[in-house]
């Protein structure tokens, strides 16, 4: 039977929306935030999102994602109805369930500015506040900045791999749902990628959107240079797609496209395949000159990951441009960080222990230590340590408002991600090759504090 149209108003909407985002929470923190409260602990806390190590495929993560969730933490509201549906329960009880239709997060937190490299231990962001308010965010700021983060440290690769070559992000249909999608294209524009596939994200984060056509249309064709007359008809300063059939006899009916045209012939580059070697971009190029029409680009997908863009690049490859969906939208390399929101530091009623005596304890800064514009160590510091260096760590909120430093443009993320990455030791740039790693120290006095603490609690 087709339900009625009364019935499908009545479902939640299968989307998550401003008004469910409370509800996007792992069911422990509710009644970990319940008994904070009845026990009376609700002192100032202090929790630090990084990353405990590297996978072996990084070098560095590019850090993003904290001033989005910022903002969404800065709108966190328990509405009727998540309340109503939190009461379903039967165990939460009256008196949480009103503290949390009151909840305004009130507190403070310091990070990195999206598009810094990180390193293993650094925090990327350290909220500070009521034991119960931070503990009740913990789920939502994991979430937000593992997923950009991991998917900014895979497209840093791939720009690199390109060495000034636009790359074009086409990952939306391997995305892992919709908020993936959306988020996904905006950590690869700050990353350096030129331009997404993605219509929706283009709206909302003023990204350049780019596309060229599908296999799918010269197959509804006749043959392959009816679509292609069709489609240049159509569709001004394009791009062709020329591997659907023989890459190469694609690309001679694209010659014959331009005999046909003449002055009105405006396509502007050819989208196919190119393999592992770059050969066949080569001999497309020979017969794209060949036939005058030097001013058509080449642009290369399909399957295309960082190591081999750079094979291409280093080959020779006429190649113009890349466009990359599933292995930056879903690095098989590095699916998953270990990303960890780990309490450092509690001053207020009741009994807590911080969960590890091997955490470096307190709030912290990390001040990046660089010469004549490169960064050559990172030293981790108490929040209170004066040292030498750039500190990496600034406010991004402040009694619960997120601050001007964490409303950027885009464009200036970008570009301040892109001045952060250039000013890293090549090695640590490079694909692959040697693997010396980036020295990140602990100050004497912190760690002379970790100590402390871990002869406290044998």
């Amino acid at each position: 039977m087709t339900p009625s149209a009364d019935t499908l108003m009545q479902r939640p909407s299968p989307w998550v929306c401003e008004d469910d985002l409370a509800l996007l929470t792992d069911l422990y923190q509710l009644g970990l935030v319940r008994g904070h409260l009845e026990a009376g602990r609700s002192g100032r806390a202090t929790f630090a999102v990084e990353a405990r190590r590297l996978p072996p495929s990084r070098r560095f993560l590019l850090a993003c994602g904290q001033e989005l969730v910022l903002e969404a933490v800065e709108r966190l509201r328990f509405g009727a109805a998540a309340l109503e549906h939190l009461r379903g329960f039967g165990v939460l009880g009256e008196d949480f369930l009103s503290w949390l239709a009151d909840f305004r997060f009130s507190g403070d937190a310091l990070g990195v500015p999206e598009g810094t490299p990180v390193f293993a231990r650094e925090p990327i962001l350290e909220v500070t506040g009521a034991l119960p308010e931070v503990q009740l965010i913990e789920t939502l700021l994991v979430n937000q900045i593992h997923l950009q983060t991991a998917i900014a440290s895979k497209a840093i690769r791939v720009v690199n791999a390109a060495r000034g070559q636009p790359v074009v992000d086409f990952g939306l249909r391997r995305s892992h749902g919709v908020d993936a999608g959306v988020k996904s294209a905006r950590a690869c524009y700050i990353a350096g990628v030129a331009a997404t596939s993605n219509v929706l994200a283009g709206r909302m984060w003023g990204i350049p959107v780019s596309g060229t056509m599908a296999h799918s249309y010269v197959e509804a064709h006749a043959d392959e240079l009816d679509a292609f007359r069709a489609f240049a008809a159509r569709f001004g300063d394009t791009t062709l797609l020329v591997d659907t059939h023989d890459s190469l006899e694609g690309v001679r009916d694209l010659i014959t496209l331009a005999e046909e045209q003449g002055d009105a012939f405006d396509v502007r580059a050819i989208r196919l395949a190119p393999g592992r070697d770059g050969r066949l971009a080569t001999e497309a190029r020979a017969l794209l000159d060949k036939a005058g029409l030097e001013h058509v680009d080449i642009f290369a997908s399909g399957g295309l990951d960082e190591h081999a863009i750079e094979r291409l690049v280093e080959d020779g490859a006429p190649i113009g441009g890349f466009g990359v969906g599933t292995e930056m939208a879903v690095p098989g390399d590095a699916p998953a960080l270990d990303i960890s929101y780990t309490m450092v530091a509690y001053d207020g009623p009741g009994d807590v222990a911080v969960e590890d005596e091997s955490v470096l304890p307190g709030p912290r800064q990390v001040f990046r230590i660089e010469v004549d514009g490169v960064a050559m160590r990172d030293v981790i510091a108490g929040a209170e340590e004066a040292r030498p260096g750039r500190p990496l760590l600034v406010p991004l909120m402040r009694n619960g408002r997120v601050l001007e430093a964490a409303r950027r443009p885009l464009s200036d993320v970008r570009a301040g991600a892109r001045a952060a990455v250039r000013s890293l030791p090549e090695r640590l740039r490079a694909i692959d090759g040697e693997d010396a790693p980036y020295p990140v120290e602990v100050s004497d006095p912190l760690e002379e504090a970790r100590r402390r603490r871990e002869t406290a609690n044998p």
